[in-house]
């Protein structure tokens, strides 16, 4: 099956832990790749991101250090996650970079000033995570869920329940556009997503069956430009609360 799957990784932190720093020397680059490779038994990687900028490592030598693994022929295109347009342009001009992943819903539009027109520039694909804003969008999620001990959401600002009550708007927002489409409100998220530009290719997360269903259901949802307009009107009297991060971790994006 490996020519029928486009594996991606990342790398970026000490050990693989994002709890012990960040680490893009080259060395490291090439050690992470090179582990990959033998734990996923694979001669290549088809996309390998760095997963935060480095400040501590000039763009230009991370961008180098995958370009010398593409001419190496292990790995095949590379890729930036949550990164400022400076540090796309820079390395880019390198390496060209094939996909950023960042951080792209209905609940956080950020990237739209200036990551979305540097994409374009530069022809780079968009692959959004956590399009369903971590589950608060399909409405599963309300002030009174308990999330499980170890589950990030629990350090979130945005998911406090004085926040989850705030943003309940949004929740009953996409309600009365699915069933006015006769689709979940997940397939809506996703289908706005995939509206936005023909580039761009979210990655929800699931471990059910029927929920990964119910997500590739949201492809042949049609948004009209009139829909797009009433979301567009509707998201205009909702200011979403909370961060996405908490104080720690929200330093570490759109160097």
């Amino acid at each position: 099956m490996r020519d029928q799957v486009v594996i991606a990784t990342k790398f970026g932190f000490v050990e693989g832990d994002t709890n012990k720093g960040l680490d893009s020397r080259p060395e490291n680059i090439r050690a992470v790749a090179e582990a990959s490779l033998l734990r996923l038994k694979t001669d290549r990687i088809d996309l390998f991101y760095q997963h935060r900028v480095d400040p501590n490592v000039p763009m230009e030598d991370v961008a180098g250090a995958v370009k010398a693994l593409i001419e190496e022929g292990k790995v095949k295109h590379f890729g930036m996650s949550e990164a400022g347009a400076a540090a796309i342009r820079r390395a880019h001009a390198v390496q060209p970079v094939a996909a950023l992943q960042s951080e792209y819903s209905l609940w956080w539009r950020e990237p739209e000033a200036e990551i979305l027109p540097t994409l374009e520039d530069l022809g780079i694909g968009f692959v959004p995570f956590s399009p369903l804003g971590k589950g608060f969008l399909t409405g599963a999620i309300n002030a009174s869920t308990a999330f499980a001990k170890d589950d990030f959401r629990n350090v979130v600002p945005r998911f406090s329940e004085a926040n989850r009550i705030a943003n309940g708007g949004l929740v009953d927002v996409l309600g009365r556009l699915a069933a006015a489409k006769g689709a979940t409100r997940a397939q809506i998220a996703l289908a706005w997503l995939l509206a936005q530009k023909p580039w761009i290719v979210p990655i929800p997360g699931t471990t059910k069956l029927h929920r990964l269903e119910e997500n590739l259901g949201a492809a042949a949802v049609e948004l009209t430009a009139d829909d797009l307009a009433d979301i567009a009107t509707a998201l205009a009297d909702i200011t979403v609360q909370g961060d996405r991060y908490p104080a720690h971790l929200q330093q570490r994006v759109n160097r």
